[in-house]
């Protein structure tokens, strides 16, 4: 078993896709850096914290990118965005078979706000002009710094995410929350509370993750494997029904977590038998309650 939680942003591009066929774009010997950080005297990364190309997936002609989350916590500034929007549309010009993207990411740099901000939104209309074009994406989240921000939202553009435990996912980090709001709202140093909240548990069973899979890099290759043969099968583009049911699903999750403030509460009132134990359950035992507890829903419904 291979962590992808501890690894780079270019050492998950060959434990993901096919041994020996990634091609990158615009590599670091391109000397591609954002300029606004260097008017700043910030430090500077050759790729811009973002590695983008084409690869084989199973064979399939994939086209990736992986974030690095250290290089400023992943954050998408004018460049790693432009990065991001070429490789997708390039994706399309192609006709690739589906896009694979590795995210690891605290949101927007503050050193390039507007630009970072304006990158994100065509960051998400290049994806779901993607899957317009019948290209399935799929987003991958375990790094250790999580996906927040505006890649929180790229992420949920996607037709598939697949999560570990560790991985997070949200629209506002805690340190936002508890400076916007105050500890009372969140506590961002309660790092069980943190991972309660935005983990891959909690993200699955709240349905914003479709798949959960251990912290292992065989794992999230199969998974993104099956993602794709079954969204390839079933179709890629966003349609009226998924649009509604989403904001019905969202609907229903404000219903559920009303007057609730701990995962555990919303957990409970979803019926999870013993909920305050699934923290401690590993992936396998979690999708197995998650499984039978799905299944005694639909025995409800009938």
């Amino acid at each position: 078993m291979s962590s992808y939680q501890e690894l780079t942003a270019r050492q998950r591009i060959p434990a993901i896709f096919d041994a020996g066929s990634f091609e990158e774009f615009l590599p670091p010997s391109a000397r591609i850096a954002s300029p606004h950080l260097a008017q700043l005297d910030a430090p500077v990364s050759f790729d811009d914290g973002v590695v983008v190309g084409r690869a084989r997936l199973d064979g399939r002609l994939v086209f990736g990118a992986a974030q690095e989350g250290g290089f400023m916590g992943g954050a998408v500034g004018e460049v790693h965005g432009a990065k991001l929007v070429g490789m997708l549309r390039r994706a399309v010009d192609e006709q690739a078979d589906a896009v694979l993207l590795l995210l690891e990411s605290g949101g927007v740099r503050l050193h390039e706000a507007n630009a970072g901000l304006i990158a994100v939104s065509e960051v998400m209309r290049a994806m779901l002009d993607a899957r317009e074009a019948g290209i399935p994406v799929v987003a991958i989240v375990g790094g250790a710094n999580g996906c927040f921000g505006g890649m929180g939202i790229s992420a949920r553009c996607a037709n598939t995410v697949i999560m570990s435990e560790e991985g997070r996912l949200a629209m506002s980090g805690p340190e936002v929350i508890e400076t916007a709001s105050g500890v009372e709202e969140f506590d961002s140093r309660d790092r069980a509370l943190v991972w309660r909240t935005t983990g891959g548990k909690h993200r699955y069973l709240m349905g914003d993750c479709q798949v959960l899979v251990p912290d292992d890099t065989a794992a999230f290759r199969a998974a993104a494997i099956q993602a794709i043969d079954a969204i390839s099968t079933s179709g890629a583009q966003l349609t009226l029904e998924d649009l509604l049911a989403e904001q019905d699903m969202l609907a229903r999750r404000i219903d559920l977590a009303e007057d609730l403030a701990e995962p555990v509460e919303i957990w409970t009132k979803l019926g999870i038998p013993d909920a305050a134990s699934v923290p401690m359950l590993d992936a396998d035992a979690f999708l197995e309650l998650a499984a039978r507890h799905r299944m005694e829903q639909r025995k409800g419904e009938r």
